[in-house]
């Protein structure tokens, strides 16, 4: 999915200052699950949350730069999933950041952690075969 850098991402070094390639994360994120389910997410229902994220950073994005964010969950546990997440120059193909973000199992209405369930993992391990 391709990144919009705006003017108000960049520091004073003139690059992207580390803490929006953590929110182009997101918008990957979001992409991918709407991919993976075939429609807009209603967050409120999904099984999983955010426990663990963790980002390298390889090299600056540059305002001009072509920026693409790479998304696929690598492996389910019982009630975890890791997702593999990368920002890519597309003209370079350098990789400029990459990150490892485990998703839990979740029940919102006892707020717990919760076994994901088969047909949520199922709609996943589908979307990757291809």
């Amino acid at each position: 999915m391709p990144i919009q850098i705006r003017f108000s991402d960049l520091d004073a070094l003139n690059h992207v200052n580390n803490s929006y390639h953590s929110q182009y994360f997101d918008v990957g994120r979001i992409n991918y699950f709407e991919a993976v389910m075939d429609s807009k997410v209603d967050w409120s229902k999904i099984m999983v949350v955010i426990v663990h994220i963790e980002i390298d950073f390889l090299e600056p994005i540059f305002q001009g730069d072509k920026i693409n964010v790479e998304t696929k969950i690598i492996s389910f546990g019982n009630k975890s999933m890791k997702m593999l997440q990368r920002l890519v120059d597309t003209q370079t193909g350098n990789v400029k950041s990459i990150c490892q973000t485990i998703l839990s199992g979740f029940n919102h209405s006892n707020n717990s952690s919760m076994v994901i369930p088969e047909e949520f993992k199922s709609m996943f391990l589908e979307f990757e075969k291809d």
